[in-house]
Order: C-alpha cells, then sequence, then structure tokens
C-alpha cells in the first residue's frame, strides 16, 4: 500500500510546495559546475591562464593559485543557472499558483502528500511554444523530496499528468529538463518521453556547453 497520496494543490501548501521545488532545483548546481569543468572551452581556459600566470610571476605555483582563484569565482557563476532559475519560478508562477494553474483550462498542479507532509509536486498547463498549443500539454514543477525518492512518487506525479492531458484529449504531454538532471531523463524515458531537441539557456550557457532537453510523449488516441 502507498504511503503517500496524490491531490491536488491547496493554499496551506504554498510555503512548502516553494521550499521543495527550490532545494530540488539548486541541489543540481554541483552537477552543473562539474559538467563545465568538463567542457573543452573551459579547460582550454584554465591551461591558458595557468601559463599566462606562470609566464608573468615566474613560477608554477603562482600559475596554480591563478587556476584555483578562477575556479573558485566559476562556482557562483555556474550556480546562477539554478538560482535564477529558482528566482524566476518563485516571482511568476509559483509566486501564484491558483491563478496560474487552478483557475486556467487545461492546467493543473497536484501535491504527493505522506504523513501530512508535502513530499512531491508536479504541475500541467499550455506550453509556452505556440506551435504545440491546442496539441499538447506540458509538464512544469516536478520535484520529489530526497527522503521519498525511489518510492514511485515521481512515476505517479507523472502519470497524473498524462492522464489528466489524455482526458482532455490532448495528443502529447512535451517537457524540458537540464542535461545534468539525469535521475529525471531516465524517469522521463521510462514513462514513454522521448528526446525531441536541445536548446541553451543563454549565451553563457552556449560558452559552458550547458544545454537543455525537450521531451514529447505521445498520447493513444482517445478511442484507441
Amino acid at each position: 500500500m502507498a504511503s503517500y497520496r496524490i491531490r491536488q494543490y491547496r493554499d496551506e501548501d504554498y510555503d512548502a510546495v516553494r521550499t521543495l521545488f527550490a532545494r530540488g532545483i539548486l541541489e543540481h548546481a554541483p552537477a552543473g559546475y562539474r559538467h563545465v569543468l568538463r567542457s573543452p572551452w573551459v579547460q582550454l581556459g584554465l591551461l591558458a591562464l595557468f601559463v599566462a600566470a606562470r609566464a608573468a610571476a615566474g613560477h608554477w605555483l603562482l600559475g596554480l593559485g591563478a587556476v584555483a582563484l578562477a575556479l573558485v569565482a566559476l562556482w557562483p557563476l555556474v550556480r546562477s543557472f539554478s538560482t535564477s532559475y529558482v528566482h524566476q519560478a518563485l516571482i511568476t508562477d509559483l509566486g501564484d499558483i491558483p491563478g496560474c494553474y487552478l483557475r486556467v483550462p487545461d492546467a493543473c498542479f497536484w501535491v504527493a502528500e505522506a504523513g501530512g507532509a508535502v513530499v512531491g509536486t508536479v504541475a500541467v498547463a499550455p506550453p509556452q511554444d505556440p506551435a504545440q498549443r491546442g496539441a499538447a500539454l506540458e509538464l512544469k514543477r516536478m520535484s520529489v523530496s530526497k527522503d521519498y525518492r525511489g518510492r514511485g512518487v515521481s512515476k505517479a506525479l507523472c502519470r497524473e499528468v498524462l492522464r489528466f492531458a489524455g482526458a482532455r484529449g490532448y495528443g502529447a504531454v512535451v517537457l524540458s529538463t537540464s542535461m545534468v538532471q539525469v535521475v529525471a531523463q531516465r524517469l522521463y524515458e521510462g514513462q514513454g518521453f522521448r528526446r525531441v531537441g536541445t536548446s541553451t539557456p543563454s549565451l553563457l550557457g552556449t560558452l559552458l556547453c550547458f544545454r537543455i532537453f525537450h521531451y514529447r510523449c505521445d498520447l493513444p488516441a482517445r478511442d484507441a
């Protein structure tokens, strides 16, 4: 028997939902940092910095020191991908969940509740891409507490979105996730999503080889 239940969002969930979402996104920042350090452009830049500092100072220790300072400075820059994304979400749709999801046609917001606490969230809404509107819905704001991962909560939330979209006659559900969210990618692929494209969030993202993956799950026809 499941130790959690999926239900629609209520006003008293507001703080818990926002906190859970922010924590879930920010925990991916270290993985993003490691990815950036593997970028050929970043490695080439660090090597060039080492050579230049060593040549200027005449000692390899100072070259290493310059690289160490660059690595320290790079961390907040990479983390800003996560912090800016969280900030934008908290002041837009997660600042008015009822207005953005519960009072909008073909949109909804659910939480997974266990022991009286919110342990997971997911939302669905018409996609931002005008070309997909009317044909697909977008899965958004998926997050599950660390203590409840591996218990099927994410799968249950994902299936709720697929059921919701299918019941309203939509032919697909789309979503986007970052390249460092490997566990999320496996979850979505296990639920029938396939990768259909990639993009970069900004010029800085392009330089650091940081990509966003776009997924789509085609739903069976209602008369099937």
